[in-house]
């Protein structure tokens, strides 16, 4: 008879049967003094719980050290050897490489002003002219007095401390 076509009644009384000889063992583990390893009840297809003592735990852990030591020890032997193969340059541009690069730029910026047409280059002229000529702009740049950049400063404050209160409320 398969355990799945048992009733609940039928199922209940073989779990006390279960309980009621795990008992007995030991009761007659106490008498006859541990004679019968009482083995633990368990649910139908569960394992009994095994363990690894703290001494084994122990050698594990220290061998696993062991082995990353050694790994650890390879990699600094290899660092050495290729520092000292390989000294580390040092990072940054040699001055005679900063002067190919702006003698090259110099070279570009040449030849660009060079393609410009004339007129383009009068015209700059003409409106560079004035201003180094020191004639004064069309339009002055406002310039704002330090008891009115006070002012907005304590205006912009109390601004910003109604919004943090309301913010907390």
């Amino acid at each position: 008879m398969s355990i799945t076509n048992l009733t609940s009644k039928q199922l209940r009384k073989a779990a006390d049967l279960q309980e009621e000889i795990s008992n007995l063992q030991s009761e007659l583990a106490a008498i006859l003094g541990d004679v019968t390893k009482v083995a633990p009840v368990l649910a139908p297809g569960k394992a009994a719980k095994t363990g690894m003592s703290a001494a084994g735990r122990a050698k594990v852990a220290a061998a696993q050290k062991a082995r990353w030591a050694k790994v650890n020890a390879a990699k600094a032997k290899t660092a050495a050897k290729s520092i000292a193969v390989n000294p580390a340059k040092k990072k940054g541009m040699s001055a005679a490489g900063k002067a190919r690069i702006v003698a090259a730029q110099k070279a570009r910026w040449a030849k660009i002003k060079a393609a410009k047409p004339a007129s383009v280059k009068v015209a700059v002229k003409a409106v560079v002219a004035p201003k180094a000529a020191g004639v004064k702009p069309a339009k002055k740049k406002f310039v704002m007095s330090a008891a009115a950049k006070a002012v907005l400063s304590a205006k912009a404050k109390a601004r910003w401390a109604a919004k943090k209160a309301a913010v907390k409320k």
